[in-house]
C-alpha cells in the first residue's frame, strides 16, 4: 500500500473490526480513499480496549490520529465470536422454554441423526435447555391454523410467576404450528411483559419461521439465551464508543455474511452465531472473481476456517451446527457455510498418551498466549514453532510487543523436543507439519463434501497466521498456486468492510406446482415485497441501490429435506410462477445431487426474499504506484528441516508485477508471508500475492 498522508480535518472514516479469540483486527477506510490496517491482542474483560488499541495502531501506521479516526467515524462494523463461544461453552442466560403439551423433548431428540448410523446405543446429548426448565403448556393449533385447544392462560400465569423464584433470565416460546397461526405465542408474550416486565423473550415464529419444529424451537431457545449476554456486550461497546466521541452508526456482522444495525441484532442475537468467520469468503470472492471455485482459508490465532466461493457466489447453508453435527445445536437459519477446526497460530502442541505429537484443538488465545508473547505462556504453539524456525521477525512483530525467541525455544525443548528425543529444529518443524496436515484435511473434507476437488480450486489463504503455512498447505493439496490477498492479515475485518447491509425475510406458506394455489402464493409474495421495500427504504441513502433476490425452499414429494432455489425475478403468481419454480428446482436438484425427476411435481415449503444494500467503495487506484522493493535483512531460516540464507522483504515496498524468488519472507504489517525454496511470489495489480511452485 502506498505512503499515506494525514487526511484533512474534514475527512470521515469507516472502521471494520473483527474480534477474534487471540487478536482484534481492524480496517480503517478514509473518505479520500486511503486505507490502514491494524492488529492488537483481544481483551476479554472489555472488548473496547483491544479495539481501541487496534484502531490506534492502524491510524498511527499511516500518520493519522487514532483519536480523530474514532471521533470522525461515520460507521463502525463490528464482528465477533462472542455469541458463538457463549453457546459452545454454555455461558448463556438461564433460559426456560414453553412448548405445546406433549412436545417437551423436541430439543433432546433434535432431528434424529447421528454420525455413526450403526451405533444404536449412542446416548442423546443434553438438550440446549434442560428438561427441568422446559414447560408443557395446554394449547394446540392445527396445521391449517385452527385452534384445537385454547391457550390455558392460568397455567401460563402460574408458570411465569414461578420463574422469579428460579432466577430465570430469559424465556423462549415455541408452540406447534405457530408459523400458521401465532395467536397463542403472541398472547404468551403479552403475559411475559405483564408478569415478568423487562425479562427478554423470543417467539419461535419470529426467530425462525420454518415448518421444522426442532429448528424453530432451537433458534428461539438460543436467541432468548443470548439476549441478556449480547445486550450487555454490545451495550458496553456502544457506551464506550459514545464516551469516546463516536456518534456514527454501529453495524454488526451477521452469520449471513452481511451487516445489520446494532438495534436489529440486539432484537435477534441468534444472527450473531458464526459472525466473524462469515466475512472472510467475501474477500476470497473479490480477490479472484474470474475463478470458478475458490477455497478460502482463514487462519487466526485460535481457529482455522474453511469456506467455498463458486462462480463469485459465497456458499450458504442452513445446516450450520454449533458443535458436532446431530449432537450439537442447530438454528436452521441461513449462514455462510464455514467449517472450523482448532488449528490457529495459538494452537498448543502436546504429546498424547501413546507418545504421538498432537497440535490443538486447545489454544493459548491472547491470555496468556504463545510462549513467544512473553505473557506467561509455557505451552509450545504453532506460533512458537514459526518463531523458532525463523519465519517471524522477533524484532519487527506488529502485534504491539516484541517476540521472545528464547521463551519459544524453551517451551518447545521442554514439552516436545526433550520427550521425543529431537533437537529444537526438528521439533518445531514437526509441529508445523502436523498443523499443516490438520488444515489440509479440513480443506479436503469441507470441499469434497460439497463435490469440489480442492486440486482444481484456487486456494486463498489469509488470517494472521495463514500466509506462513500457505505454501505447505498447497503442497499437501497438490496445487501449484496459492493466493494471498493484499489484506490477508485482517481477512475477516476486510470482509466486514466490504459486506453489504442485508437480511432475509421468510413466509412459510405451503404450495404445490401441480395444484398451485395462486391466492396463498400472492399473499406470501406481497408480504415479502412489503418487507423488502420497508427494509430498503429504511437504509435509503446509506449504500447503493438494493439488490432484491427471491427464492423458495422446495422439495420433491416424500423428500425429507428441501433445497433453496433462487429465482431470477419475483414470482409471477398470477402467471407461470409454478412452472418457473418447478424448472428451477429440477435444475438445482440436478446440480446439487447429480439427478432430477422432470416428471415430478414440486412442493414449496417456504417463500423468501433476500435484500442486499451494497456499500460504496472509497479505495484509490494504486496500480501505477512506483516503488523499489526493499530487503531489510538476511536471516538463516529453516525450511523442511534444512537451513537456508533467506532475504526478508518489507511488504509495503513491493509494487504490482514484482516477483520474489524463494526462499524469501515478506513482512507485512499484519502478517508474514513465507515463500519456501520451491516457490516464487508475484504481485498482481491489486497487490495480491500469488505463490506459485517452481517447475521441477
Amino acid at each position: 500500500m502506498s505512503e499515506k498522508v494525514a487526511p484533512s480535518s474534514e475527512a470521515r472514516f469507516r472502521i471494520a473490526v473483527d474480534t477474534g479469540g487471540t487478536f482484534t483486527d481492524v480496517v480503517v477506510d478514509s473518505s479520500n480513499g486511503d486505507m490502514a490496517v491494524g492488529k492488537a491482542l483481544t481483551t476479554y474483560d472489555r472488548v473496547f480496549t483491544g479495539f481501541e488499541a487496534s484502531v490506534r495502531r492502524a491510524a498511527e501506521s499511516v500518520g493519522w490520529s487514532g483519536d480523530d479516526v474514532l471521533r470522525n467515524a461515520d460507521v463502525i462494523v463490528y464482528g465477533t465470536t462472542h455469541a458463538t463461544n457463549a453457546v459452545l461453552t454454555g455461558k448463556v442466560a438461564k433460559t426456560a422454554l414453553l412448548t405445546t403439551d406433549g412436545f417437551a423433548d423436541t430439543l433432546l431428540l433434535r432431528e434424529g441423526g447421528r454420525r455413526d448410523a450403526f451405533d444404536s446405543k449412542a446416548a442423546y446429548p443434553p438438550p440446549y435447555i434442560p428438561r427441568h426448565l422446559t414447560y408443557e403448556i395446554n394449547e394446540r393449533i392445527s396445521a391449517e391454523g385452527d385452534i384445537l385447544v385454547p391457550l390455558d392462560e392460568e397455567q401460563v400465569r402460574k408458570v411465569l410467576r414461578s420463574f422469579k423464584e428460579q432466577g430465570i433470565e430469559a424465556v423462549a416460546v415455541s408452540f406447534l404450528w405457530s408459523i400458521i397461526n401465532d395467536i397463542h405465542e403472541k398472547r404468551v408474550a403479552e403475559l411475559i411483559q405483564e408478569i415478568l416486565p423487562g425479562t427478554p423473550y423470543t417467539l419461535s415464529n419470529e426467530a425462525n419461521p420454518t415448518i421444522r419444529e426442532y429448528r424453530r424451537s432451537s433458534a428461539a431457545s438460543i436467541d432468548a439465551s443470548l439476549k441478556p449476554l449480547m445486550a450487555d456486550h454490545l451495550g458496553k461497546l456502544r457506551t464506550d464508543l459514545q464516551e469516546y466521541g463516536f456518534a456514527g452508526d454501529l453495524l454488526v456482522v451477521t452469520s449471513e455474511g452481511a451487516v445489520l444495525d446494532v438495534v436489529d441484532v440486539l432484537d435477534r442475537p441468534v444472527l450473531l452465531l458464526n459472525s466473524g468467520p462469515s466475512m472472510a469468503p467475501l474477500v476470497g470472492a473479490a480477490a479472484a472473481p474470474e475463478r470458478d471455485t475458490v477455497v478460502v482459508c482463514d487462519m487466526g490465532g485460535t481457529t482455522f476456517d474453511v469456506s467455498l466461493v463458486e462462480e463469485g457466489v459465497v456458499r450458504h447453508t442452513r445446516e450450520a451446527w454449533l458443535g458436532e453435527p446431530f449432537v450439537g445445536h442447530l438454528t436452521g437459519l441461513s449462514s455462510v457455510a464455514v467449517s472450523s477446526i482448532g488449528a490457529g497460530g495459538g494452537s498448543i502442541a502436546w504429546i498424547d498418551g501413546g507418545g504421538l505429537l498432537r497440535v490443538g484443538p486447545q489454544s493459548a488465545r491472547s491470555t496468556p498466549g504463545p510462549a513467544a508473547y512473553g505473557r506467561g505462556g509455557e505451552e509450545p504453539t504453532v506460533t512458537d514453532a514459526c518463531v523458532a524456525l525463523g519465519y517471524l521477525d522477533a524484532d519487527g512483530f506488529e502485534g504491539g510487543f516484541t517476540l521472545d525467541r528464547e521463551a519459544a525455544v524453551r517451551a518447545i525443548d521442554t514439552r516436545i523436543a526433550g520427550p521425543l528425543n529431537m533437537d529444537t529444529r526438528q521439533a518445531a518443524q514437526a509441529i508445523l507439519d502436523v498443523s499443516a496436515n490438520h488444515m489440509a484435511t479440513a480443506i479436503r473434507q469441507a470441499s469434497l463434501e460439497q463435490g469440489v476437488d480442492p486440486r482444481g480450486a484456487l486456494i486463498v489463504a489469509g488470517g494472521g497466521a495463514g500466509a506462513m503455512v500457505a505454501a505447505a498447505i498447497g503442497v499437501l493439496l497438490e496445487t501449484d498456486t496459492v493466493l494471498i490477498p493484499a489484506t490477508a492479515g485482517v481477512l475477516a475485518a476486510y470482509g466486514a468492510h466490504r459486506a453489504p447491509i442485508a437480511t432475509e425475510f421468510l413466509s412459510p406458506l405451503h404450495n404445490d406446482t401441480r395444484s398451485f394455489n395462486s391466492v396463498s402464493a400472492t399473499r406470501a409474495v406481497e408480504d415479502l415485497k412489503a418487507k423488502a421495500n420497508a427494509f430498503a427504504e429504511r437504509f435509503h441513502g446509506v449504500g447503493d441501490s438494493p439488490n432484491v433476490t427471491y427464492f423458495v425452499d422446495a422439495r420433491y414429494p416424500g423428500q425429507a429435506w428441501d433445497l433453496r432455489v433462487y429465482l431470477e425475478a419475483a414470482p409471477d403468481t398470477a402467471g407461470d410462477a409454478a412452472g418457473v419454480i418447478e424448472r428451477a428446482f429440477h435444475e438445482e436438484h440436478d446440480r446439487r445431487n447429480g439427478t432430477h425427476d422432470p416428471d415430478s411435481r414440486v412442493e414449496i415449503i417456504t417463500w423468501g426474499v433476500r435484500v442486499e444494500i451494497p456499500r460504496p467503495e472509497h479505495a484509490k487506484d494504486e496500480s501505477d504506484v512506483t516503488r523499489i522493493s526493499e530487503v531489510h535483512r538476511t536471516d538463516d531460516i529453516i525450511f523442511g528441516g534444512e537451513r537456508f540464507s533467506t532475504q526478508r522483504y518489507r511488504g509495503v515496498t513491493l509494487a504490482p508485477r514484482d516477483k520474489i524468488l524463494g526462499p524469501a519472507v515478506i513482512d507485512q504489517p499484519t502478517t508474514t508471508i513465507v515463500v519456501p525454496p520451491e516457490w516464487n511470489a508475484t504481485l498482481d495489480e491489486r497487490f495480491n500475492i500469488y505463490l506459485t511452485r517452481k517447475e521441477a
